[in-house]
């Protein structure tokens, strides 16, 4: 006689469920190696498949082993990281693909410890990279999986809480079984993903509805408890678009900590500063402000950024900068690939529109005077 849904165990119904509905042609299912699995579980850290999917093809493709991406330039990782957000994650990953040459011969290791000792991993990271690429039996607790384990077992709290995070732990490990360690891994993150997601679950769909204590309850929304809000505070800077009259922009590189560390974006000013003043004393270029383009705000985890562009023309014919010190011309019209964070990214896609449009004004001129 068969066993209904409820006198399966939890991880049987969420295998049984992933067998028929779960998803298993994602990229780094194929071919899974220790590194694909730890490139993508690094990427999916905070943000969903759809998007990291593009991203994770276009890395492999450049870095495709732990060697190429630990003697990789850090401009040309970060290049390949720009946009996906979250920038030290990436700078993690190099320092963890060097780790992994120095320590380990280029191999990425197999044994728990040394995995979660990498740079940027930790412990769920590591139990799912090992889970997923070797089969060995590890809880995970990303935020997919809290969230299933908050719903089925009604843990009250914000799951950041020391409290609320052991409590979940131990159901993870509870409820992870010796044998097909792979796909529930995978199982159980398939479903917090597509199934019990955070605004509109579909308990209907779900292996687990009949033992799940928050949907008895018709109270799937409260769990997990979210984090408690508070107030972003909002800064202001205003950033110096710099061109000149070879389609270059002046570009700084910032520190290799902090926000956007170790990526080109524009020079910062106060807002006392008077840009063309600012220009001569600390670059020694000569410049005429253009315009000032409405403020942009980009939002951070902790608070919101209101950047002011301020479009500045150089007089100077030489104009040189050196990239030693931090600082070069950027060429709107050429190839270059640097990391860039995204509203530096977005203002330079738009300057570049205005220099199109520019030549091509001054174009249509010179034919109206010659024609």
């Amino acid at each position: 006689m068969s066993r209904t849904s409820t006198d399966m165990r939890f991880s049987d119904r969420v295998l049984d469920w992933y067998a028929r509905h779960g998803r298993k042609d994602l990229p780094w299912q194929v071919r899974q190696t220790p590194y694909r699995v730890w490139v993508s579980e690094i990427m999916l850290q905070q943000t969903q498949v759809a998007t990291v999917i593009p991203y994770f093809e276009r890395f492999m493709q450049c870095f495709p082993d732990v060697k190429t991406l630990a003697l990789a330039g850090q401009d040309e990782v970060l290049h390949y990281w720009s946009g996906l957000g979250y920038y030290a994650r990436a700078r993690h990953l190099q320092a963890a693909a060097r780790q992994v040459l120095e320590q380990h011969n280029g191999h990425f290791p197999e044994v728990f410890d040394e995995v979660a000792a990498l740079p940027g991993v930790g412990r769920s990271t590591a139990g799912a990279i090992l889970a997923l690429a070797c089969g060995q039996a590890h809880p995970i607790l990303d935020g997919n999986v809290k969230r299933v384990l908050a719903r089925y077992h009604a843990v009250a709290g914000w799951p950041g809480q020391a409290r609320v995070q052991r409590q979940l732990w131990a159901l993870a490990e509870q409820h992870t079984p010796a044998h097909a360690s792979a796909a529930y891994t995978q199982a159980v993150m398939d479903l917090g993903a597509t199934v019990c997601s955070r605004a509109r679950p579909r308990c209907g769909d779900c292996p687990l509805h009949d033992g799940c204590a928050a949907r008895t309850a018709a109270r799937q929304t409260d769990y997990p408890s979210p984090r408690p809000r508070k107030t972003l505070p909002v800064r202001s800077v205003c950033m110096l678009l710099l061109c000149n009259d070879a389609a270059g922009v002046l570009l700084e590189k910032r520190p290799p900590a902090g926000i956007w560390g170790g990526l080109w974006s524009f020079p910062e000013l106060r807002a006392e500063d008077v840009p063309a003043v600012w220009c001569r004393d600390k670059l020694g270029i000569t410049a005429a402000e253009i315009d000032r383009w409405p403020v942009m705000r980009h939002t951070f985890s902790h608070f919101h950024l209101d950047i002011t562009p301020l479009l500045l023309r150089a007089n100077d014919a030489s104009n040189s900068v050196m990239e030693d010190k931090g600082l070069l011309w950027y060429n709107l019209t050429g190839t270059e690939q640097r990391g860039l964070a995204a509203p530096v990214d977005a203002l330079l896609r738009r300057l570049t529109i205005q220099l199109q449009q520019r030549e091509q004004h001054d174009t249509n001129s010179t034919l109206r005077k010659t024609g």
